[in-house]
């Protein structure tokens, strides 16, 4: 069977560039959405320029102007979109709305859209912290989009991207580890799920042209990455031969520091405080056949020890 035509939207972003790169080792023909508001940000326009030398085609389009996106969409049988949902870069989730138009008038894409989440499902996230719910709640209203258009979908549910969380051990504004101290949120005992950039889009490719996933929201929770922050730490002690310092921050001061932020930080660390002290990406069940690494278990996905090596 012919592999499905893919449309990245985003796809010089952080995730959306992993995404290109995956669909085009998987076989599929790649297309990536060239945005003119881009203008002469050089890295971006050569990192385009790469995907083109890698085999994948170019198709100018932007949100300002439909007819470019319908034109766009008409060329594939899967959009993917990958455009960012972070307050503190930049939030862009409702511009789907754009996208969600475009794909109801070409009327071609009889496979599926992969909305941009990525993260905790929104759907389960009606009690988050506000503002921090503002994402969980635009996400929906793009999903609510979706259905009511009969788009067939799927949506990814990538928990804790591993560059933003292990690297930093699982502190808010840190992204490298430090072999001195660490600050753990209450216990630090609190389960999280923790996901390799890379292989969140190699799954999210994976999904693209399989059945099972189709109308559905898939939940990558490779099961070894499961860990709390103590567990995160404790790898990283392992492997630099040296106990961390540790102190530890207190719901009710989590809490309060978030008062004191601007509107973005508050935003971010809400999502934090939902992961680290409520436990929201563990605390339900799922079906296997929901699930990423039983759904495409020739996928070896990486293990958060083995992610943190690169940081000794």
């Amino acid at each position: 069977m012919a592999k499905s035509r893919v449309l990245v939207v985003g796809g010089t972003g952080y995730l959306g560039r992993r995404i290109v790169k995956a669909s085009l080792a998987e076989g599929h023909p790649t297309f990536v959405l060239h945005r003119p508001e881009i203008g002469t940000d050089i890295e971006k326009v050569q990192l385009l320029l790469s995907f083109k030398e890698q085999g994948a085609r170019l198709v100018e389009g932007s949100f300002r102007n439909h007819g470019s996106l319908v034109d766009a969409v008409r060329q594939v049988d899967v959009v993917i979109c990958a455009i960012s949902g972070v307050h503190t870069r930049s939030h862009q989730i409702l511009l789907q709305l754009e996208l969600v138009d475009a794909i109801k008038e070409a009327g071609n894409i009889k496979v599926r859209f992969l909305p941009s989440e990525f993260g905790t499902d929104p759907a389960r996230m009606g009690h988050a912290l506000a503002p921090g719910r503002v994402t969980f709640d635009d996400k929906m209203v793009v999903r609510k989009a979706i259905e009511e258009a009969n788009i067939p979908f799927t949506y990814i549910s990538a928990n804790c991207f591993m560059g933003y969380f292990v690297g930093g051990l699982c502190q808010p504004g840190k992204i490298i580890p430090s072999t001195e101290s660490v600050c753990l949120h209450g216990d630090g005992n609190v389960k999280a799920i923790y996901v390799d950039e890379d292989d969140i889009a190699l799954y999210t490719i994976k999904t693209i042209d399989d059945h099972r996933a189709l109308n559905k929201t898939i939940y990558i929770r490779p099961p070894q990455n499961i860990l709390s922050q103590r567990e995160v730490v404790m790898a990283w002690e392992e492997l630099i031969g040296k106990e961390l310092e540790k102190t530890s921050i207190s719901e009710e001061e989590f809490l309060s520091i978030i008062k004191d932020q601007e509107f973005a930080w508050q935003v971010g660390l809400g999502h934090y405080y939902n992961v680290c002290y409520e436990g929201c990406l563990t605390n339900f069940e799922i079906d296997e056949e929901e699930e990423a690494s039983h759904l495409y278990p020739e996928v070896a996905y990486t293990r958060v020890k083995d992610y943190l090596r690169r940081y000794v």
